[in-house]
Formats: structure tokens, C-alpha cells, sequence
């Protein structure tokens, strides 16, 4: 961008996630890249949290169901202030 006789860049990247993933994570997502099964260590990620959303789905209902109950019981819970 420019403003006057200043100019600046910028840019829209960000890759913190994967500055977060231990070695052994990263080559999980390096195999799926190299097995063709992904573009990127991102595409790989997603690819990776869709499986586990096919496969646990009735397990993350009872999550999500039980996350429910948790802020019900909260809401009866006595005031902090």
C-alpha cells in the first residue's frame, strides 16, 4: 500500500498452526502431501479434521450434548460477583 511518499507491505498469510504441531504431527501431514492425499500441510489438516468428523460423529454429539448440560448446571450455579 502507499500513502503519500510512504509505502508500506502487507500480507495475508498466517501460519501459526503449524509452528504449534510437534515433529512427528508435521510428518503425518508430510506423508498425506506426499502421498498425493493433499496440496499443503493445510489441505492436509482439514483433510484430516474431516475424517475425524465422518467418524465420530455420535461421539462429538455426545461431546456437544454434554457441553450443554455443563453451561445449564453453571447457569443454576450460585452468583460469583
Amino acid at each position: 500500500m502507499q500513502c503519500a511518499d510512504t509505502r508500506g507491505w502487507y500480507t495475508t498469510v498466517a501460519a501459526p498452526v503449524m509452528t504449534r504441531l510437534r515433529q512427528p504431527e508435521r510428518q503425518v501431514l508430510d506423508t498425506l502431501i506426499a502421498g498425493g492425499v493433499a496440496r499443503s500441510r493445510s489441505d492436509a489438516l482439514a483433510w484430516c479434521v474431516r475424517l475425524v468428523q465422518r467418524n465420530a460423529d455420535a461421539w462429538l454429539g455426545d461431546l456437544r450434548d454434554s457441553l450443554e448440560h455443563v453451561e445449564q448446571v453453571r447457569a443454576q450455579g450460585p452468583d460469583t460477583d
